[in-house]
This record gives structure tokens, sequence and C-alpha cells, in this order.
């Protein structure tokens, strides 16, 4: 129903920066509604919420990754990004956009990222590789 794909990801060196793109395949004006999030799972590990977004430009951030990544979002080109700086091997993942209808107060943005039920689409996942 709303298609999510990812891009940007790669391998660099520790302390580098990359710039994650997620385009959605939906009107813009739905898209301005959504709640949209970053997420990234390492290998042996659970998934984790990394970063996301609301409906009205608050964000949220995992406290690994606060200071480091900014996300933000491109109403006009329906895009979402995740830009990552002072990139560390511990952010080495598969690195997931998401998406869910806004403006519900079932689904407050603040714990979205502790809440991955309350996504229901998402990209296919892009890899961050970060080496010593």
């Amino acid at each position: 129903q709303v298609q999510l794909v990812e891009s940007g990801g790669a391998s660099v060196q520790a302390g580098g920066s990359l710039r994650l793109s997620c385009a959605a395949a939906v009107s813009r004006y739905i898209y301005s509604t959504y709640v949209m999030g970053w997420f990234r799972q390492a290998p042996g590990k659970e998934r984790e919420g990394v970063a996301c977004i609301d409906s009205d430009g608050s964000t949220f951030y995992a406290d690994s990754v606060k200071g480091r990544f900014t996300i933000s979002k491109d109403n006009d080109k329906n895009t979402l990004y995740l830009q990552m700086n002072s990139l560390k091997p511990e952010d080495t993942a598969l690195y997931y956009c998401a998406a869910y209808r806004g403006s519900d107060l079932r689904f407050p943005a603040i714990r979205a990222l502790r809440f991955m039920s309350y996504f229901p689409y998402w990209g296919q996942g892009t890899q961050v590789t970060v080496s010593s």
C-alpha cells in the first residue's frame, strides 16, 4: 500500500559520515501526516529504534545516537533523511525506514521508538558498515 525505499548505506571508517534517504511512494498530502522512523538491526541483535519524526516535526532519538544523528524530512519530495556523523563501529547495522499515520492519540510519536508495532510500513533496509 505504501512503498518505502531506503538508500545511502555504505562502508565507512569510524568518525565518518553518511546520509540515508527513504523515498515514499504516496501522495504528498498523506505523507505529511505520517510519523516516520529509522530503525536498525545488527547481526545477532534485536532491532532497535534510532530516531523518529512526528507529523508536527518533533524529533526523538535513541540515547546512543543523540548528538550524532539528525532525522529530517522533506514533504515536497516525500523523502525522509538520517544524517549520521561521527560514526562508530557500533553503528554497523541494516537500517530500516518505517512509517505510520500520525495524529492519533492512541499512538503518540514520543513512544514510537519503543513500539515498533506502531509502524505498518517498512522499507527493505540499507546496510551501514563502520570499520575501525
